[in-house]
């Protein structure tokens, strides 16, 4: 397995990460949250020589899909989403375009995916974990083979997704955090949708000794 990690600039003050997951025997890729800047995308596909065979969404929001539409356009691929997500990549007040002054998105995904689901390019298998709470349809990727979490906007190095926008719920998040991410390994390395990857198990105190009265 190759991954990239690209950061991509938008109307947001953080770059959004984008991760280009690449089998090396069958050169199937998926591209995750491809935000902006597709012409970077795009040269780290051919450098590669990849085909797409899956564009992942992590949420709807409009700094992870601005991107979408122009690389399947030029790369081909299926777009993946959760199925709760998916009711609101059109919607402007959940999927915050106007809030950050970004052109309406429209945008349809091919499969909808559930909690569970197991996605697989070439030998690598992925399986999506449903953790609403950023939004209510948020989930994160993770590959149990290579020890990997595709986090999104929920679990970020030292801290936790915003919570005060449309379909966000702090009680949602941490119940998604501490229930499911925290009971992986402690040796799973996370790949967040902004800022830099940590250590499962630098993270975990930070959530295990949280009581609902602190959140």
């Amino acid at each position: 397995m190759i991954l990239k990690k690209l950061q991509l600039q938008t109307n947001v003050v953080d770059p959004t990460n984008c991760y280009i997951i690449f089998d090396e025997d069958t050169k199937e890729a998926m591209v995750i949250d491809p935000a902006s800047e597709v012409d970077k995308i795009v040269e780290m596909l051919d450098i590669l020589k990849a085909k797409v065979k899956y564009i992942y969404l992590t949420h709807c929001h409009g700094d992870h899909i601005g991107g979408v539409n122009e690389l399947k356009q030029r790369c081909g691929g299926k777009v993946l989403i959760h199925r709760i997500e998916s009711e609101n990549l059109n919607n402007p007040d959940v999927n915050l375009v106007g809030y950050i002054q970004m052109p309406e998105i429209v945008l349809e995904a091919d499969s909808r995916v559930d909690g569970d689901d197991l996605i697989h390019i070439g030998k690598l298998e992925f399986k999506v974990i449903h953790t609403p709470g950023h939004t209510k349809g948020s989930t994160c990727l993770y590959c149990e083979n290579e020890k990997l979490l595709f986090s999104g906007d929920t679990l970020f190095k030292g801290t936790w997704g915003r919570t005060d926008l449309p379909t966000g719920s702090i009680v949602d998040i941490m119940s998604s955090i501490t229930n499911k991410l925290m009971k992986l390994p402690d040796d799973v390395i996370i790949y967040p949708g902004h800022g830099k990857s940590a250590m499962l198990k630098d993270e975990k105190p930070i959530y295990l000794e949280l009581k609902p009265g602190n959140w």
